[in-house]
Formats: C-alpha cells, sequence, structure tokens
C-alpha cells in the first residue's frame, strides 16, 4: 500500500460516521473513570506526603549530623619546643 492508498483509506475513515455508543457502557465508563481519578489523586497526595516525610527527615538529620562542620581532630599536633 503507497502513501497515496493510505491516504485515501484514512480519508475514507474519517468521512464516516463515529458508531454510536450503547447507553449501558457510558455509565460503566463514567465509573471506571472516577475510580481512576480518585485513585490518581491518592497517589499524587501519598507521593506528596512521602517526599514531604523525606525532606523533614533530611533536615533534620542535617541539623543533627551537621555535615558542613569540620570535625574534630582526632590526634593531637607533635609537641616540639618544650
Amino acid at each position: 500500500m503507497n502513501r497515496a492508498q493510505r491516504e485515501g483509506a484514512a480519508r475514507q475513515i474519517m468521512e464516516h460516521t463515529p458508531p454510536s455508543v450503547p447507553p449501558e457502557l457510558y455509565a460503566e465508563v463514567v465509573r471506571r473513570g472516577g475510580h481512576m481519578l480518585r485513585r490518581r489523586k491518592i497517589t499524587l497526595r501519598l507521593m506528596y506526603l512521602l517526599l514531604f516525610a523525606a525532606t523533614v527527615a533530611f533536615v533534620v538529620w542535617a541539623l543533627m549530623a551537621r555535615p558542613w562542620v569540620e570535625p574534630p581532630s582526632e590526634t593531637t599536633p607533635p609537641l616540639t619546643g618544650w
């Protein structure tokens, strides 16, 4: 099938009227869509909560460990000139 035939077939498909949707299918789709939206909202809230908890944990760790401060020397310098 060359390009002109594909374009012709696509035009023919687009010119047809879309098939009608059965009425009982509409209610099912709306119900499933509501479930999907609730699930997505809950997932998003949990992700934000996890991000917030990780941020708080990092800030608390940083305040307690103080990684920006140079650790104290473990050894004493040699005594000279006594």
